[in-house]
């Protein structure tokens, strides 16, 4: 909710700064966007271990890729889009503060497609900013187990929470700055020899920051 609130908050000093501004390049209805960004991950992990469904110490540790991504918007109205990202980031896990210590659990792929629903204030000005909520499905894949004999993550689905802006260059091309907050939990299964596995409950919640360009047609 607070995220919520910071956003709208944004949004509307946005139109505030900028909607009196000359209206610019149309934005309409039944348009498609496609943009290409650099894509910021960084997870903002907690986390808990159990062994045998008693709580141990320690915590797991994620770490922040920078990858390119790909998304797909279509405009149902001049202002509600919805839009799907395509990507996938490398990640390197550790477990630290354990019973044995810190434990280097490897890399693991995330692909985490997800689906928003958009709002775009101020959809024929230069300077557009929008508002989206939405649904996200992660695929955990490519683990490397590291020290631990065997490793699972559990794919999960999460919400996805956005803001951004869009500003026009000409009838077609734009920039884009996008912000998103996954809210994504996922449990892994640690083989570390003890008999019983260790749990890992975690909650990556990455933060997605991406600037790149797009083209509308």
């Amino acid at each position: 909710m607070k995220f919520l609130s910071v956003t709208v908050a944004a949004a509307a000093l946005l139109a505030g700064i900028y909607g009196m501004a000359p209206a610019a390049h149309a934005s309409d209805a039944g348009d498609f966007l496609i943009r290409g960004r650099a894509l910021v991950v960084a997870p903002d992990v907690g986390s808990s271990l159990s062994l045998g469904g008693a709580g141990i110490p320690g915590h797991t540790d994620i770490s922040t890729a920078i990858v390119p991504e790909v998304d797909f918007s279509y405009f149902f109205t001049d202002s509600i889009a919805a839009e799907l990202i395509a990507g996938t980031t490398p990640h390197n896990v550790k477990a630290s503060g354990t019973p044995l210590g810190k434990v280097d659990l490897g890399n693991v792929w995330l692909l985490p497609p997800t689906l928003t629903f958009q709002y775009h204030f101020m959809p024929h000005e230069k300077i557009s900013p929008y508002i989206g909520v939405g649904v996200n499905y992660t695929l955990f894949y490519g683990v490397d187990k590291g020290d631990a004999l065997g490793l699972k993550y559990d794919n999960t689905f999460g919400y996805a929470f956005q803001a951004g802006v869009d500003y026009k260059l000409d009838d077609h091309w734009s920039l884009n700055l996008d912000l998103k907050k996954l809210m994504l939990n996922t449990t892994a299964t640690v083989n570390a020899g003890l008999g019983t596995p260790i749990k890992a409950d975690v909650d990556i919640n990455p933060w997605l920051v991406g600037f790149g360009v797009g083209y509308r047609f």
